[in-house]
């Protein structure tokens, strides 16, 4: 009858495996734009798509400092307002004063599409103050 029985080594390796299918990874914030913070003329568009991955439970900072004119941050309905800037159905999360110093944060808690802009004069259609950001699950 042939043996069902596990080497030192091969126990050794399923409980290392088992133990980093268990590590959680703690959650990031993250500051958009980076050094760049949330300024008009910057491509958010862009640092989003080389910042990615994000991840559920991830805070994204918005913050500006002492820019003219001051910028906000609202959550756009989808892809249609996104592309077009049209913030009627738009939910504001952060007027001018809101993003200013430590700025405003916003946690990622959703598996969904998040759309991002500024919602001030030109910022979205010219400023390129705007961005898609989608979260994966932490493994």
């Amino acid at each position: 009858m042939a043996s069902i029985g596990f080497s030192a080594q091969q126990i050794i390796l399923l409980v290392a495996l088992g133990a980093s299918l268990l590590t959680v990874t703690r959650a990031a914030t993250v500051i958009v734009g980076g050094s760049e913070n949330w300024r008009y003329g910057y491509n958010y568009t862009e640092w989003a798509a080389n910042t990615a991955p994000f991840y559920f439970q991830d805070t994204l900072v918005f913050k500006y400092e002492n820019s003219t004119p001051p910028h906000s941050v609202y959550l756009l309905p989808n892809l249609w307002s996104y592309s077009t800037c049209d913030f009627s159905k738009a939910k504001l999360l952060a007027n001018p004063t809101q993003v200013k110093g430590d700025g405003f944060e916003f946690m990622l808690n959703q598996w969904r599409v998040f759309y991002f802009a500024s919602g001030e004069a030109n910022d979205c259609k010219e400023g390129l103050m705007k961005m898609v950001i989608v979260p994966w699950p932490r493994f």
